[in-house]
């Protein structure tokens, strides 16, 4: 596909460009340009409405004898599209518009008009101010005023609106100050309650330990077997210096520790004198020859 666009030229080897004929064009010479009618118009001749967009093949020329500070002014020859009557229009660079000339008449543009009327009571003004000093004086008097009114005005608004935005900053700070009130009540709320969980988690484990099966002998003092389930007794504060073992024991625990470390000190002496298994061994004496 790229072939089938190709700028480049072949020129040969003996091509000289002077040789080239100059084309004699004339001075004001007009140009075949297609455009869009620049404005809403009806033509003179029949009638008919042409709508702003309305696409033309036009001729272009330049306008002998006019510009605007040095720029060209252009002028464009259409044909109605009913009668096809010759309309003509050029362009206008000190409105940046364009301005109807000859075979149709331009439609009726409000804001044009608005324009056009405020130029020529701008002007009117300036005329009387030229003739009459007073005029301008009160003419002066009348904007400083005016003046006056407006930068007023436009105090009062920027003090109601930093007098808003303050009110609007205090609001705010209420409602972050009430949630985040709410938000530590929560907070609150939520450990407490993780507490009691935690509270009777450990009471349900650590209520009952149970006790090894050797444990569970009577004492000598005729008391009757311990359970095999003890109860501890669990600390009132994390914060606090850990309690003795034997605090955290009942009365039955420590009564069955005791009566066991009573019989420790019979169980060894016996193993000693057995020999540790329990055999008596007896040496028999030789006999006198």
């Amino acid at each position: 596909m790229s072939e089938r666009k190709v700028l480049n030229k072949y020129f040969p080897p003996d091509f000289d460009p002077s040789l080239i004929p100059r084309r004699k064009v004339p001075k004001n010479s007009q140009q075949v340009v297609r455009l869009m009618a620049p404005f809403s118009m009806r033509c003179n001749t029949c009638g008919e409405y042409i709508y702003k967009g309305k696409k033309f093949n036009a001729r272009k020329e330049t306008v002998e004898g006019e510009d605007y500070f040095g720029i060209k002014i252009f002028r464009f020859y259409i044909k109605c599209t009913l009668c096809s009557a010759e309309i003509t229009f050029k362009t206008d660079p000190k409105n940046t518009d364009y301005a109807s000339e000859h075979g149709a008449s331009r439609n009726f543009e409000p804001w044009r008009e608005e324009q056009a009327v405020e130029e020529e009571d701008r002007l009117a003004k300036l005329e009387e101010e030229e003739n009459n000093p007073m005029k301008a004086l009160e003419n002066r008097t009348v904007d400083s005023k005016r003046e006056m009114e407006i930068l007023d005005a436009l105090q009062d608004i920027r003090a109601r609106n930093a007098r808003i935005e303050r009110a609007g900053q205090s609001d705010d700070l209420l409602a972050r100050l009430e949630l985040q009130t709410v938000e530590e009540d929560e907070e609150d709320e939520e450990k407490k309650r993780l507490d009691e969980e935690d509270e009777k988690l450990v009471q349900a484990v650590f209520s009952k330990v149970s006790v090894p099966p050797t444990a569970s002998t009577s004492s000598s003092s005729g008391e009757p077997e311990a359970s095999n389930l003890v109860a501890l007794k669990r600390k009132a504060n994390v914060g606090d210096s850990e309690p003795a073992l034997e605090k955290l024991l009942s009365e039955s625990a420590r009564a069955l520790i005791a009566s066991k470390s009573s019989l420790a000190p019979q169980a060894s002496k016996k193993r000693k004198t057995d020999g540790g298994l329990g055999i008596k061994i007896v040496k028999k004496k030789k006999a006198a020859t």
